[in-house]
Formats: C-alpha cells, structure tokens, sequence
C-alpha cells in the first residue's frame, strides 16, 4: 500500500467493506466473482479506488480498497454497488433467475477503516499526550509519512 499524494494532501485510507447478495442468494459462481473483479479494476482507474482485495462468498462479497479522502464513503459504496451490478447483469444474465426487482445487493452494507500504523487504544494516547515533554512512546513507534516544507 502506499500513499495517495495529492496537491495539498497526503494518505493512506483503507476501507474494509462487505456488502450481501440481495436476499442472500448464492449468486457469486466463478463466472460472476470474474466479472466483479475484472468491473472494480475499470472501476479503479475511473473512479480513483484502488482495490487491494476482493473476496467472494456465495452470497456475499468483502472489498478492501483505497480511496482518496475528498469523495465520501456513501458515494463510494453507491459507485461500487451500482457499477458493479450494472456489469453483473449485463455479463452474467444468468444472475437475474435468482434475483426479482433489479437488485444485486441489499441496501446495507458494512464498512471498517483499517489502520496500518496503530490501533485506536495507541492512538488515543497519543493525542491525549500531546505537547507532554518526554513523552516518546508512539514516536517511536509510527513512521514519519511526509514533512511540510
């Protein structure tokens, strides 16, 4: 992984999302999971989502993927949900015997931020200690990401 570097910004989000087959039907073949796949990678270079995982289960699907901090996280879950049922339909029609109404998800979805440099207990800390001299314990610890020149 590494940083999105942009005009005046620098970062690393990393979002864990899993989003379910609507009434959980076993829809995802090797077939469909394929066309899924091969739809975030175009959906990668339109959209600025870099996807480093995508895992398929019969009935549901989990996507780790980057993003750039200005586009909210409801507008990126829409573009992957949307986009990539369009592609599923459209390549594996096959899909719409399992499915009534047009939908491939549900309307809910679960979504984690993963962090590579700390957990929340670590973090928590280190903002609340803050301008304390002496205080090395997470300086040690986190890398240095960038310097504002």
């Amino acid at each position: 992984m590494e940083h999105i570097k942009k005009r005046h910004n620098v970062s690393l989000i990393i979002y864990h999302l899993v989003c379910l087959a609507k009434y959980r039907r076993e829809i995802f073949s090797e077939g469909v999971s394929t066309t899924l796949k091969q739809t975030c990678l175009e959906l990668g270079l339109r959209y600025e989502i870099n996807f480093l995982e995508i895992g398929t289960d019969n009935d549901h699907v989990h996507f780790l993927f980057q993003t750039i901090p200005n586009r909210s996280v409801t507008n990126t879950v829409k573009i992957i949900k949307s986009m990539t049922a369009r592609q599923i339909f459209k390549y594996n029609p096959e899909v719409k015997e399992f499915l009534w109404g047009g939908n491939i998800w549900t309307m809910g979805y679960y979504i984690n931020t993963v962090g590579q440099y700390g957990n929340l207990k670590m973090l928590q800390n280190y903002v609340k200690n803050q301008g304390i001299p002496n205080y090395t314990q997470l300086h040690t610890q986190a890398p240095t990401l960038f310097t504002l020149d």
